[in-house]
This record gives structure tokens, C-alpha cells and sequence, in this order.
């Protein structure tokens, strides 16, 4: 994984100017709340929030997928990042210098988000864009690797999912490009194991899930002139029912039985805006290995201050 350390000062400036604007206008006793930490076992405690919706993006930079529910693996949420657009080099296209790729719809079959589906003969992963036919990729794992293969500071082998893909995004991109799959079998990525060690990612940007508040994006868009969408952040879970921000300060929480720790605030968009998460129960046998619309969201550890928030 690659680390800018360059711009780690500058981060920090958006940090504390994002936590100034937040914080302003919250009352002293509020505030003192909103910052004492305390450590809680879930039989101890209410629900904190419920998750409101969800979202898996399987391709890379491209549209997610509202689903009802998704089934937890050891990289993150199944299908999610598992494939990606590459320029003839092999590197990402991402949406931050192919920002089009944000118009590319993706659609799985219904049953691919359920517990223990997999992949049969004619079943597909479809992509859709203006102006563009649909492409039909075959969920079953093509035979084809590709070396060199680079997303941040990770590079290794994917698996190459062949002309006919590679030919739809050339002519979308208007350059070279293929569709790559994430070759779990061979490859690893890790997360900073300074934030979580021993997790994996596919090819994610450095964490597998990404949680944000309903209520932290309402307080943001207070302060914008003009509002943004949830979607400008892609997360994976979206919780309604808690605080403004104080999912910043959640270190374990507990979402149907499933343990999650988290990894350190999002930096996107110039802003600091939802918390990563790892899953610490994705093997653990005779637990459910979904999360679902409408489950509740247990604190088990809070942090004591923004002091102690990771970034």
C-alpha cells in the first residue's frame, strides 16, 4: 500500500477545520457528551443506530448496487471492488481522472447477495452506460491472468476477463482499456496493519467497508451552498438513528451479531466523512455472515476524543 505522507499536513488542516465548522454551534454540555468515551458490552447498552440501506460496488469507480442485504467474506462485503477498469499500463481508471466511469451502471442477479449463492452458467454481471450497448460478464471465473496489474501502491496479477469487456470500456473510455477480477486465490492486499493487521482488501482504496450517518451528511450540507448525495462518498452502510458525527468516535460495534473494529476516518472530497470498518467475525463458524437493512448497530468501545480518532 502506498502512503502520501506529502499530504498528511495538509489532511490534518481539513481535519480540524471540518471538526471547528461540526462543533460550533453545539451547546458546552452537548459537547462534553458528544467527547467522553466510555466502553460498553452489547447486552449493556440500546441500539446506537439501524442500518438505513446499503450499497455494493462491484466494479470499481463505477455505480453501486442498493441491496437489502450482503454477505460478509474476508476482503469485505462479497462482490464489492472485485473488479476493475485498467488502462493499457495496467493501472486503475478510477473516477478521479475518468470521471465517466461514475455513469456506468452495474447490475447482479438478484440471488447473489444472499448466504452461500454461487456463481452457475449463465449467470452475469451486467454493465450499462449512455450511448452503450450492455455487456454481459460471466460471473464464473475466466481462465485468463494478467500481470502487472497496479491499483495505489499495490501491483500483482488479476484475472483477464477477456476482448469483448476490454472493447466495450475502450470504446466507453476512448482509450485502451480492460476489466480485471480480483484473483483472491493468488493475491493479497492488505490493510495498514498499523490501522487493522491481518485484514485483506480487494481492490478497494485501503479498507473493506465504509460506514456514514444520514444524519452527519444532514449537519454537512448545512454548510455547502450547494447540497451533496450520499453517494458522492460510497459507502457500503449507511445508519440512520445516532448523532451527527459520532460514528467518528465508534471503535467496536456489533451489526447481527458480527464484530467490527474500526479501521480510520475517510478522507474523500477534501473532507473527513465516515468511518472504515473491518469485520473480525467473517470466518467465525455458526454466526450469520450477512448484514441487513434494518439491523440495529451496538457501540461496544467508544474512543475518549477527537484526540484519539485514527486518520
Amino acid at each position: 500500500m502506498l502512503f502520501r505522507e506529502e499530504e498528511e499536513e495538509e489532511e490534518e488542516k481539513v481535519f480540524v477545520s471540518s471538526i471547528e465548522r461540526n462543533y460550533s454551534n453545539m451547546s458546552l454540555t452537548g459537547l462534553i457528551s458528544r467527547l467522553l468515551g466510555k466502553e460498553e458490552r452489547m447486552e449493556d447498552c440500546e441500539e446506537a443506530a439501524k442500518v438505513e440501506s446499503m450499497w455494493i460496488y462491484p466494479v470499481k469507480s463505477c455505480r453501486g448496487i442498493s441491496v437489502s442485504e450482503a454477505p460478509i467474506c474476508s476482503t469485505g462485503f462479497r462482490w464489492d471492488r472485485l473488479w476493475m477498469v485498467v488502462n493499457s499500463g495496467g493501472r486503475a481508471c478510477t473516477q478521479r481522472v475518468e470521471p465517466s466511469l461514475a455513469l456506468v451502471e452495474v447490475e447482479l442477479p438478484r440471488d447473489a447477495f444472499c448466504e452461500g449463492w454461487e456463481p452457475k452458467n449463465g449467470s452475469f454481471l451486467e454493465i450499462m452506460a449512455p450511448g452503450m450497448d450492455a455487456l454481459k460478464v460471466p460471473l464464473i471465473e475466466p481462465s485468463t491472468v494478467s500481470d502487472g496489474i497496479s491499483v495505489w501502491g499495490w501491483s500483482g496479477s488479476a484475472l483477464d476477463e477477456g476482448d469483448e469487456a476490454a472493447e466495450w470500456f475502450t470504446k466507453y473510455l476512448g482509450k485502451p482499456s480492460r476489466l480485471v477480477r480480483f484473483h483472491e486465490a493468488s493475491q493479497t492486499r492488505l490493510v495498514d496493519p498499523n490501522y487493522a493487521a491481518g485484514h485483506k482488501i480487494k481492490f478497494n482504496d485501503s479498507f473493506p467497508i465504509l460506514l456514514a450517518s444520514q444524519k452527519s451528511l444532514d449537519v454537512l450540507n448545512e454548510q455547502l451552498k450547494e447540497p451533496v448525495s450520499m453517494n458522492r462518498f460510497r459507502p457500503n452502510i449507511l445508519v440512520d438513528g445516532c448523532e451527527p458525527y459520532v460514528e467518528d468516535f465508534w471503535k467496536e460495534i456489533k451489526i447481527n451479531g458480527l464484530t467490527f473494529n474500526s479501521g480510520r476516518l475517510c478522507f474523500r472530497c477534501k473532507v473527513y466523512f465516515g468511518q472504515t470498518l473491518v469485520c473480525n467475525d467473517w470466518d467465525a463458524r455458526g454466526k450469520p455472515k450477512t448484514v441487513k437493512v434494518g439491523d440495529l448497530v451496538y457501540v461496544l468501545k467508544m474512543v475518549s476524543s477527537y484526540g484519539d480518532v485514527a486518520v
